[in-house]
């Protein structure tokens, strides 16, 4: 499709923007899209792990993590609306060296590859879960059993001694008896269950469109934050598990010391997380390409500066505006909630997921309050969110795949060919992190590289941000000064996370 077609068919598709709120809230949707992507690998695995070693006195950077990117995220929607360009062609315009490409797509490209270990990371977090849910073998039941009975044994033990009792745990002179040991091998359902998802993803991405992608990732982030939220809650009932005001206090006090001193190996894995948590650098490339199947920039229209275009697109951005901050208020509070979870239960408990036994360590987090069946209770939440994360970013990486290899000469680089090409990477993906997850097998590793490599873009997209604001924003649609001021902030804690995670990776 050559530019003259496309801009045809968007003179076509020209709409006035909704003047109340309910038809601004009618056409949401990118955002919850993003949300889907977002609640899965950053908020259960990553969250909760940095709950689990740092206790509380990180809440604070999880908070600003999951807020602070929401400004560049609103800049790029802006490029996209007003040029029609997509995210990667617009990151090819900013200044610097060109080697076919501009310097930020070859970076861009190597963080794919980690988002790609990432997506298989996730998978073999699902693999875990459906193997809790239903083994298919005999070895997996005994394993099954065994690690529950491990974990079950580390939270008890940190129980007070009326709670041990009361789960009829064996004490002698005030202590419990020896940690059991699994001794069973791993079992091969997790690989298996990998095997089928990957395949049952492919195709229903290959045949689905952007409506099944929206309303598969309402349904499934919608559901397992409930139960989360709701579990939060009724810990407050027991005195063991209660999240008091001290607890909040210590979380909101900008501060990386727990009193005895900085715990870095806790502050490195919060910083890996920052990189996932919140809109992610992958997600602040992969919204605009949502916003544009939504429609923001074919009802904004061409852009000729007329008057008539300038109010559909201030009315179009105010819009995308309030897509992409619902979106936020979504998975600050999911990420908030997981975090709690790691710091109330693992962290007191000294539980720490491991690579094999994530699901399983994660899953005792809802022991306290509904009792040995909480795991079914987690593991059918965490199908949920870990599939949503999976099923969302991969139907989103293959859009931003096409378009980027397209940059690059692999493919023809023309809308049609982008379309179709984002089609056939739908059925790829999946398949191409299984095979990861099959070479790997180390489901935590694979999701904090990725964060890091996130981690490391970070500085490249605010810069981006900024080169958008300020060089490539129409001055009739340019924010205002306190605006600009957050801006200027969110830019300034990627460059902070961006180049701490560089220096503790070369010289830590």
């Amino acid at each position: 499709m050559d530019e003259n077609n496309t801009q045809d068919n968007q003179s076509n598709d020209v709409q006035d923007p909704p003047k109340n709120l309910l038809g601004k809230i009618k056409h949401l949707g990118p955002g919850i899209i993003i949300a889907g992507s977002i609640v899965g690998s950053g908020e259960l695995i990553a969250t909760t792990l940095v709950g689990a070693k740092a206790g509380f006195i990180l809440m604070w950077l999880i908070i600003v993590g999951c807020v602070i990117k929401v400004f560049a995220q609103v800049e790029f929607g802006r490029h996209t609306m007003i040029w029609s360009k997509t995210p990667l062609k617009a990151l090819d315009d900013i200044p610097g060296p060109r080697f076919k490409v501009k310097w930020i797509l070859w970076y861009w490209l190597a963080m794919m590859m980690l988002i790609s270990t990432q997506q298989g990371g996730i998978l073999g977090g699902i693999g875990q879960a459906l193997t809790m849910v239903k083994p298919l073998s005999t070895e997996a039941e005994v394993y099954n059993k065994q690690v529950s009975d491990k974990i079950s044994y580390t939270v008890k033990s940190a129980m007070s001694p009326e709670t041990v009792e009361s789960e009829e745990v064996a004490v002698e002179s005030g202590d419990v008896t020896e940690v059991p040991e699994v001794t069973a091998e791993r079992p091969h359902d997790v690989k298996t269950y990998a095997i089928i998802v990957a395949i049952l993803t492919s195709i229903m991405l290959y045949f689905g469109r952007f409506g099944l992608v929206q309303w598969f990732s309402t349904i499934m982030v919608f559901g397992f934050t409930i139960v989360t939220f709701v579990n939060l809650i009724m810990l407050q009932s027991d005195p063991q598990w209660a999240v008091t005001f001290a607890d909040i206090v210590s979380g909101l006090k900008f501060s990386l010391s727990d009193g005895e001193g900085i715990n870095m190996t806790s502050v490195a894995v919060a910083l890996s997380a920052f990189g996932l948590i919140g809109v992610g650098a992958s997600e602040l490339i992969m919204y605009p390409y949502w916003c544009l199947e939504k429609g923001y920039a074919k009802f904004t229209g061409v852009r000729d500066n007329t008057p008539e275009w300038l109010a559909r697109a201030k009315g179009w951005i105010e819009v995308m505006k309030m897509d992409a901050w619902a979106s936020m208020f979504v998975y600050t509070f999911s990420t908030l909630a997981f975090y709690l979870m790691g710091a109330t239960i693992l962290h007191r408990v000294g539980l720490v997921p491991e690579d094999g036994d994530l699901i399983a360590t994660l899953g005792e987090m809802y022991v306290p309050v509904f009792g040995q069946w909480a795991q079914t209770v987690f593991v059918v939440g965490a199908i949920s969110v870990l599939y949503s994360t999976f099923f969302v970013a991969a139907a989103g990486n293959a859009r931003v795949l096409a378009d980027g290899l397209g940059l690059f000469g692999f493919i023809p680089n023309d809308e049609k060919s982008r379309m179709e090409w984002s089609r056939k990477f739908c059925g790829i993906w999946p398949l191409a992190a299984l095979g990861l997850y099959l070479f790997f097998s180390s489901p935590v590793a694979m999701v904090l590289w990725s964060g890091i490599a996130q981690s490391l873009m970070l500085p490249m997209v605010g810069f981006a941000a900024l080169y958008f604001r300020y060089k490539r924003t129409m001055d009739e649609l340019k924010p205002g000064r306190v605006w600009d001021a957050f801006l200027w902030l969110s830019v300034a804690g990627m460059f902070v996370v961006g180049f701490w995670t560089a220096y503790s990776k070369l010289f830590g």
